[in-house]
């Protein structure tokens, strides 16, 4: 049964765009991290999102890598549209989701500007922003984004129930909307929903893998529905969320003007159009791009693939951090996130040349605005 598990999540991970948007808090990071004018950071590309609000803080260079090529082309997507189109432009396909002109804009100013792998992906899937059909946003669309819409097109059929579940979204003080939450979360987490999110499907759509999946079934009596029980009680009762795009993403399928990632302020656009050829993205494994580009990198991010190795391929995590330690200095500072509320898979070789901030990485990780992973660690090189 394991191999089978495992079989669909490969299926569903080598052959589709999984993540639209990144569900990590840069800000967060940012604050952790301190980028500046020196930093040249190694991180996992996911959506792209992070790596260009780290543009705000003038890195070096920023080198973006995942093992899926469609991550990777929709950060070459973004990049060519910071290059080619204008604030509006960009709002209107990365903020809103879609645009009625995409095809046009894709063809005479942004694709002779993305890699050829790029190219062939978004050449075949021009529909996703075009906002026809019965998914209208490209936040609709990818794994994660099937499941927004799902959950999305359920929430719609219970009017009443989307009605309290849009008042978090203008409650004027924390009260208020601590209270809306504590009433509606035995409608919002149904057995129902238990059902549909406890799915293994549900959950490789999403992009958990059977060992987090574990994690999850181990430690709560509803299974991954109890820990996103716990992640969706902690943001919505103690975090205001004024200025949460994540969860406004996944209600409304867009982001709004007073409501969206930093990288699409307009404020923001000319020191990221400035910078963008910082970022280089990098088709391969974390660590096949650290022999083949070794050097002394200052920040590592990366995001929560390790819960993966250690419960797949200890060897692979080893050498992972083999590559790492020998590709760092002091003070190089190597970020982690991680579905286990304790993490007990660090070799023994990294504990001892590393130290673990804890101060600080608590007090981020409780202000986190998504609210999705159990634990952080920020290890900084001896």
């Amino acid at each position: 049964m394991n191999q089978i598990r495992d079989w669909v999540f490969n299926q569903v991970h080598t052959k589709n765009l999984v993540y639209n948007t990144c569900w990590e808090d840069p800000r967060c990071d940012r604050q952790l991290m301190n980028f500046d004018q020196d930093s040249k950071i190694v991180m996992i590309t996911s959506a792209g999102c992070n790596a260009l609000d780290y543009l705000l803080d003038n890195p070096a260079q920023i080198n973006c890598i995942d093992v899926n090529p469609r991550q990777n082309a929709l950060l070459q997507l973004k990049l060519a549209s910071f290059r080619k189109l204008d604030h509006q432009n960009l709002f209107q396909i990365f903020g809103e989701g879609q645009h009625p002109d995409f095809e046009n804009v894709y063809q005479t100013q942004l694709s002779s500007s993305i890699p050829d792998y790029a190219k062939k992906f978004w050449d075949n899937n021009l529909n996703f922003f075009n906002g026809k059909g019965l998914r209208k946003s490209f936040y609709h669309y990818g794994t994660s984004g099937t499941v927004a819409w799902l959950a999305n097109k359920y929430l719609k059929s219970r009017k009443k129930l989307l009605r309290q579940v849009e008042g978090l979204f203008h409650a004027t003080d924390l009260q208020e909307q601590k209270a809306i939450y504590e009433q509606i979360e035995p409608k919002l987490l149904n057995r129902l929903v238990e059902f549909f999110v406890n799915r293994h499907l549900t959950m490789c759509l999403l992009g958990v893998p059977r060992s987090q999946q574990e994690l999850f079934m181990e430690k709560y009596r509803r299974g991954a529905l109890g820990f996103i029980q716990e992640c969706l009680h902690k943001v919505f009762t103690q975090l205001p969320t004024k200025d949460n795009y994540f969860w406004r993403l996944y209600l409304y399928g867009s982001y709004t003007q007073e409501c969206h990632p930093a990288y699409l302020a307009p404020e923001n656009f000319d020191t990221i159009k400035q910078n963008e050829s910082a970022i280089r993205t990098h088709t391969t494994t974390f660590s096949n791009f650290l022999k083949e580009n070794p050097g002394s990198y200052s920040h590592y991010i990366l995001l929560d693939h390790q819960d993966w190795l250690a419960a797949n391929n200890v060897a692979a995590l080893e050498e992972e951090w083999e590559q790492i330690l020998k590709n760092s200095h002091s003070g190089t500072k190597i970020l982690l996130r991680s579905a286990a509320h304790e993490v007990n898979f660090f070799p023994q070789f990294v504990l001892d040349r590393v130290e673990f901030e804890k101060e600080e990485t608590k007090r981020t990780h409780f202000e986190d605005r998504v609210g999705t992973y159990a634990s952080v660690y920020m290890a900084i090189v001896k």
